[in-house]
């Protein structure tokens, strides 16, 4: 994480404004005859002003009266005029930084206080012009230190929120590649699981079904081994910078193949491969999502002999409404009345979410003595929607 920027070091600041009041005081001394020679005491008061401000990040209420008190000490003595103000300005800046508003106004408002009653009792006509220019000094300080809190609070702001968008972004590639993973594993072991019990149930009457029931397994575990491998690369940020394309609406039927090779009766209507082709990348791949999540389901869990897939492209009802993509997955199961949503439902509906879609499971009454369930996915597609065609398998 990148260190934020907080000013130079605060001893930094101390020696070269103690270095600074001292040597200009000294200098200034020189031309100023009438008023008390610098001692010991002047240099202890001059000294304090630049050692409070070594206070700015741990006490800012003892920073500015301190110094304050210092100068004002100084002052009152007698001691030749320098640059013994310095202290008091960046104690006044840092302590309005710091958002300690009303301290530093009540500091800068007494400061100006005693400007003017010096200036009023000493009979000098130009006093009180000068006084007014050291409270319009003040309240430049206290305006500039406000400036600076201010923009540190945008900056902070700023940092707060890039951070959040950063964090939003991680939490959405992590529940990404949790719904792929779950769909990858899910759907392949689920085809091996079936097609496992398949082979042993029929192994002895059947041995013929040895052999398909081997093959079935081992190409749906070879394309899921591959699949895996590519998310954990991601997951270990060995993935390439070019990775993998995501599944589109083409490879659709091979879905299908792999649920007829189940034992699940599929029908497949879809728009023609050059309709498919022209439609979003982001639809395409939640589309193929939703299928496999739904055929996996009705062949995990509903008992289901039948099943219809079917996507269809239909016109916006009005002008200037977005076309959208249909798609629907038809079983004759009995499906899972009652149960909670798993992985695999709450997956489809944020991957149709995810492009601006919905998602409905609603039963269905297929006959007075049979049921089934029904998914349904409706998705929005920009742009101008192709011509029609579909084909069914």
């Amino acid at each position: 994480m990148q260190r934020r920027f907080r000013g130079p070091p605060t001893a930094a600041i101390v020696i070269a404004v103690a270095v600074f009041e001292v040597v200009g005081t000294v200098f200034a001394s020189a031309r100023q005859p009438d008023h008390r020679p610098l001692d010991v005491l002047a240099f202890v008061l001059l000294l304090a002003g630049p050692a409070s401000l070594s206070l700015r990040r741990r006490a800012p209420l003892v920073m500015l009266p301190a110094a304050a008190a210092s100068v004002t000490a100084y002052l009152a003595l007698g001691y030749p005029w320098g640059p013994v103000f310095l202290s008091l300005a960046l104690a006044i800046v840092f302590a309005a930084a710091a958002g300690r508003r009303w301290q530093t106004w009540a500091v800068a408002a007494a400061c100006a206080a005693l400007l003017v009653a010096g200036a009023a009792g000493s009979g000098d006509e130009f006093a009180l012009v000068r006084a007014f220019a050291g409270t319009s000094w003040l309240a430049i300080l206290v305006l500039l230190g406000e400036g600076v809190r201010l923009r540190s609070e945008r900056v902070a702001e700023r940092r707060r929120q890039q951070e959040a968008r950063e964090q939003a972004a991680r939490d959405e590639y992590r529940l990404a590649l949790a719904r792929d993973i779950h769909d990858v594993v899910a759907h392949s072991l689920s085809l091996i699981n079936v097609r496992a019990s398949v082979a042993l149930h029929l192994g002895e009457k059947d041995p013929g079904q040895f052999r398909p029931a081997l093959e079935a397994i081992k190409a749906a575990s070879r394309d899921s081994l591959a699949e895996v491998r590519q998310l954990l690369g991601v997951l270990r940020d060995d993935a390439p910078l070019s990775p993998a394309p995501p599944p589109r609406l083409d490879r659709i039927p091979a879905l299908v193949d792999d649920a007829r090779r189940a034992g699940l009766e599929v029908t497949l209507t879809q728009p023609d491969s050059a309709v498919v082709h022209q439609l979003p990348d982001a639809v395409q791949e939640a589309s193929y999502r939703i299928v496999q999540e739904a055929l996996t389901n009705v062949v995990r869990h509903s008992g289901a002999q039948k099943a219809v897939v079917v996507l269809a492209l239909a016109a916006g009802g009005t002008p200037g409404e977005p076309q959208t993509l249909t798609v629907t997955v038809d079983d004759d199961g009995s499906g899972a009345a009652g149960a909670p949503e798993g992985n695999g439902v709450k997956g489809m509906r944020e991957r149709a979410a995810a492009v601006g879609g919905t998602l409905h499971l609603t039963p269905l009454n297929l006959s007075p003595q049979q049921h089934g369930w029904r998914v349904r996915a409706v998705m929005p597609v920009a742009g101008p929607m192709p011509g029609p065609g579909q084909e069914a398998r």
